[in-house]
């Protein structure tokens, strides 16, 4: 693989650019944390910032957590408004109602990408499902991946991997109980372990342990295999460059940044490479598994092998992800609450008895399926969806967009509105049980998003953290672990729990 080589600089030239970098490193600070009005009218509303603007704004923003910041602001500026982010004019929604409508009703005007450099670089320049724009490459790489990946007859076909995965981590988690029982267990370690061989089983046909990569000169591990695939990468796309806001001095090297990103690229590429290579050699003798990879091998003569790889890798990342944030904070809300945790076991026994539940159950088990929503509402795995770009003016929330703005939608701020949700801070499932909600009704709060780019994985998401959920409850007595109700901190732009889960278990009598 070719590496990366830098160009060699005399003293006076880098000692200038270091200059002129920094001076525009703090006029970012000043654009990009500074509001601005418009001059479209028209345009929402803009907040405005008392005394000297980045100091204001830099307050504003102490928390880093933009969605958190953005609901803050809704409270004086409504549920839209518009701020200055260097060249570019971001329209912040906070609505379910306006977010529906920038989804569904105005999807035609605002149907495309604008991705981070760091993003383009990580994804191929849009060789993914979830960041491609909505064009031909888009609808026939969603309909591979729901044909043998995602939609319900592929759930069915996967089914056996799921089962395995359960009964593994309740293994795992009954071999504490049995050996450390009065300590705590690290809820991630096990659940996470194991919801990454399902990922590796559904799209590649097998759980590998460890891998020889050539182009790394080193066998990985499971473990590290995980952490270049996922860890790594989700820790490389939040990455900000300043010049993703000022495109035109994009000329400026910013090479710490740029060298950081491209070698998780290679690295990435490099495992996938060998992890694809295995399975080719695995066709070649003639056995073939119900998989992604071989579907695609059949199926999809038209991808290249790069657009192969990333296709495969981003069932990984998504599989291994996601479902972790959901199931994790559920177990948390769980363990700290235990009148709603017998509740859920009451329902678990008058519905299965003494048997474990079963997937086919769970339309039968309303107050688990408040559970999911509920924290799917409360702890949503993706606050702010991929930044959208208008490309042709339209209307949103009675608002004049123009082109060339671009649309934050703050799936936090929707299902923390006040107008919709009653005490929205607090997780409370009972609010899932009213009558006006389908059971089956995946798409309660914005976590899925909404319309034609509708997540693909919304059924896999609830069918194993459904049931992991359900499971985990009917075999085991959950308490946190000390300090562990105070310790609710998150991941940067996420909502991943910036410490794993610590939890004390009890095997239950059933």
């Amino acid at each position: 693989m070719d590496s990366l080589t830098l160009q060699t600089q005399s003293f006076a030239t880098s000692a200038a650019v270091a200059g002129f970098s920094l001076f525009f490193l703090f006029l970012f600070l000043l654009l990009r944390l500074r509001p601005h009005k418009h001059k479209h009218e028209g345009l929402p509303p803009v907040p405005a910032v008392p005394g000297l603007p980045v100091i204001g704004n830099l307050l504003q923003l102490k928390e880093k957590k933009p969605y958190k910041t953005f609901t803050q602001m809704t409270h004086k500026h409504g549920p839209v408004y518009s701020i200055r982010t260097g060249a570019s004019t971001l329209i912040v929604l906070n609505s379910a109602q306006v977010a529906k409508e920038a989804m569904v009703t105005r999807f035609s005007s605002i149907s495309t990408r604008k991705l981070s450099n760091a993003l383009k670089i990580l994804t191929s320049n849009k060789c993914m499902v979830a960041t491609s724009d909505y064009n031909e490459f888009h609808k026939t790489v969603k309909r591979h991946i729901l044909t043998n990946f995602l939609g319900a007859n592929a759930q069915k076909r996967h089914r056996i991997h799921r089962e395995d995965m359960m009964e593994n981590i309740l293994r795992r988690f009954n071999e504490h109980v049995k050996t450390f029982s009065d300590m705590a267990v690290n809820f991630r370690n096990i659940f996470v372990s194991e919801l990454f061989g399902l990922a590796l089983k559904q799209a590649l046909g097998s759980n590998v342990e460890s891998i020889y990569v050539g182009e790394l000169g080193s066998t990985l591990s499971r473990e590290d295999i995980y952490k270049i695939l996922v860890v790594d990468i989700m820790e490389g796309a939040i990455e900000v460059d300043w010049r993703d806001f000022f495109p035109y001095l994009k000329w400026i090297p910013n090479r710490n940044m740029e060298m950081k990103i491209q070698n998780l690229y290679i690295r990435r590429k490099a495992v996938m490479k060998a992890l694809m290579n295995e399975q080719k050699k695995r066709i070649a003798s003639g056995k073939e598994i119900n998989c992604y990879f071989d579907h695609l091998v059949s199926e999809a003569k038209e991808l290249t092998e790069d657009q192969m790889s990333m296709l495969i890798w981003e069932t990984i990342i998504e599989t291994s992800d996601t479902t972790l944030v959901t199931t994790e904070w559920a177990m948390y809300e769980l363990a700290k609450d235990k009148n709603r945790q017998d509740r859920l076991y009451e329902e678990l026994r008058n519905v299965c008895g003494k048997e474990k539940v079963k997937e086919e159950q769970l339309a039968k088990l309303p107050y688990l399926g408040a559970i999911f929503h509920e924290t799917l509402r409360k702890h949503s795995p993706a606050p702010i969806v991929p930044l959208r770009y208008v490309h042709q003016d339209t209307q949103l929330g009675g608002y004049h967009i123009p082109a060339g703005s671009e649309i934050a939608i703050n799936i936090y701020g929707c299902n923390m509105d006040e107008d919709q949700w009653e005490k929205p801070n607090e997780w409370m499932p009972e609010r899932f049980l009213d009558e006006k909600y389908d059971p089956m009704d995946l798409y309660k709060t914005m976590a899925f998003g909404a319309g034609k780019r509708v997540c693909a994985g919304s059924l896999q998401a609830m069918l194993i953290a459904s049931t992991a959920i359900g499971r985990l409850v009917q075999q085991f007595d959950w308490e946190l672990g000390q300090g562990e109700e105070e310790n609710v901190d998150t991941v940067g732009l996420t909502t991943h729990k910036l410490h794993p889960l610590q939890v004390k278990l009890t095997c239950r009598n059933q």
